[in-house]
């Protein structure tokens, strides 16, 4: 009961003309630049962070906010239409542009938007109910968990990954060993950088996956050599009865796994997508069809990203840790306020963190009332011709990736990875599986290194420790798993050649 009298007391604070007006500039900047390739909160947040000088605090931190969580629904739209991703929206290329291939573009933008409603609201949820403690649970975990977490995130691939085991592996190592070019956190050298002065703070995440995506989707596409358009005829929109209630479960699995793993530092909604999207390829009564253009590809995942952009929130509101570089800003949008987030933030400034907390859920409802009608519209921008649409999707991609760090460098690194990703697609290798490796890779040796530091170079920290060992454990069962299926289907085919062959 007290939690719903506090979150009253937040929609009081949050339900102000002057807060509303924030929340939905908020959302709505957010979601176009979601919509741009390349741009994303993190630069939008950066350069509209001198305005909260003059802006009321609560209206300020509401509106950044918004733009966060409103860029996650804008990121899929770009994401599904023209398979160009942003971070967070990678895992949406898979299924939800096979969707637009088979002309069910709407239905997936459609998935996409409720499923986001749903996270969003199951992250709400979980927000306000367990905050106060939930930020303690980031505490528990030390370097040797979060490699064990990092593990486990490669064992995923086998989900992840549309083509074979192989294949997905070997991108994953790709992915990895492009993780590991620029400087060393725990030494200083350079490594893999070939005396290329831009290449010493790494490869960024954005030129990857604009290239491997985007610009070789483009390629591609140019390499058909025919006139063809994005869309035609009607757009389908509202899901059948049979279709929604297959949206249901994966945006619901998918909002508790995004919970779960925003509020660990190092996770957030990339981890969170590749997370639900391999829970769901499991565990769905549908997963067969996951990979190949299917709701539940699109809905698990959508879900998975906005909850984990709002639970987020929680390390940073709770115990003042930043699990990110959105968040990190977020930070000193609180401390330029004179606001000191932490332990104290509740008791100190009830109406900013209840207000903060009911204002997400006015976002969730701006979103989900902007988006859903407005489907149509989105859709029309892309109706145009591709010898028009190409050039502005290269132009915004280079803009976008430019942007970041303003070096003309990221560009032709975008590019190079354009033609790199357009040979993936000639030999039909995926590319998710890279991005994976790319993402998780740097993370697993960094707490892999501080691990052994802690423990003196003994491996047992890795089983010694309850959360790392259970982790572990898990592992071994999954590959002890995975290779009696692999051996049974291998003898399982042998005795059907066998049978099939005639007899001596």
């Amino acid at each position: 009961m007290e939690t719903l009298h506090n979150l009253a007391f937040g929609f009081e604070h949050a339900l102000t003309i002057q807060n509303l007006l924030f929340c939905a500039l908020g959302c709505t900047v957010g979601t176009l630049v979601g919509l741009l390739p390349g741009l994303g909160p993190l630069a939008t947040i950066s350069l509209l962070l001198p305005l909260t000088y003059s802006i009321p605090t609560t209206g300020a931190l509401i509106m950044l906010a918004g733009i966060y969580y409103g860029a996650q629904y804008g990121d899929s739209v770009s994401a599904i239409t023209m398979k160009i991703p942003h971070a967070s929206s990678i895992v949406a290329c898979i299924d939800g542009y096979a969707m637009t291939l088979k002309g069910k573009t709407g239905l997936a933008l459609f998935t996409a938007g409720v499923s986001s409603f749903i996270g969003g609201t199951i992250a709400i949820l979980v927000l306000a109910f367990l905050a106060p403690s939930l930020g303690e649970v980031a505490f528990l975990f030390g370097p040797a968990d979060y490699c064990a977490l990092m593990l486990v995130g490669f064992v995923c691939v086998s989900f992840v990954t549309t083509g074979s085991l192989l294949n997905g592996l070997a991108m994953c190592l790709i992915g990895v060993l492009l993780g590991q070019i620029g400087t060393d956190v725990n030494s200083g050298m350079q490594r893999f950088t070939m005396d290329l002065p831009f290449l010493a703070d790494g490869v960024g995440i954005v030129s990857i996956a604009l290239g491997c995506f985007g610009i070789a989707e483009i390629t591609k596409n140019l390499d058909a050599r025919e006139e063809r358009s994005p869309f035609n005829g009607k757009i389908k929109l509202m899901p059948t009865w049979p279709e929604f209630k297959r949206i249901l479960p994966s945006a619901i699995r998918g909002g508790l796994i995004g919970s779960a793993l925003g509020i660990l530092p190092g996770g957030g909604p990339t981890i969170a997508q590749f997370a639900a999207y391999a829970i769901d390829k499991k565990f769905s009564k549908y997963k067969h069809e996951i990979g190949t253009g299917c709701i539940e590809g699109v809905a698990g995942q959508a879900a998975a990203d906005e909850a984990a952009a709002r639970t987020s929130f929680i390390p940073l509101m709770s115990i003042g840790i930043p699990e990110n570089a959105v968040m990190a800003l977020m930070l000193a949008a609180f401390i330029i306020k004179g606001i000191q987030p932490g332990p104290n933030m509740i008791a100190s400034h009830p109406e900013l963190f209840w207000g903060l907390v009911a204002s997400m859920w006015v976002g969730n409802v701006f979103l989900i009332t902007l988006n859903v009608p407005l489907v149509r519209y989105w859709l029309s921008v892309f109706k145009i011709p591709y010898v028009v649409l190409f050039p502005s999707i290269l132009f915004f991609c280079c803009i976008g990736t430019f942007s970041i760090n303003n070096n003309l460098d990221d560009i032709f690194i975008t590019s190079l990875f354009g033609l790199i990703g357009y040979l993936f697609m000639k030999m039909e290798l995926d590319a998710a599986p890279l991005m994976l490796g790319f993402i998780l890779g740097p993370m697993l040796e960094e707490n892999f290194r501080r691990a052994l530091l802690l423990s003196r170079g003994s491996f047992t920290i890795f089983v010694t420790r309850p959360i790392s060992g259970t982790l572990m454990g898990l592992i071994a069962i999954f590959v002890i798993w995975q290779v009696a299926s692999f051996v049974m289907q291998a003898r399982g085919r042998k005795a059907a050649a066998l049978q099939a062959a005639p007899a001596a």
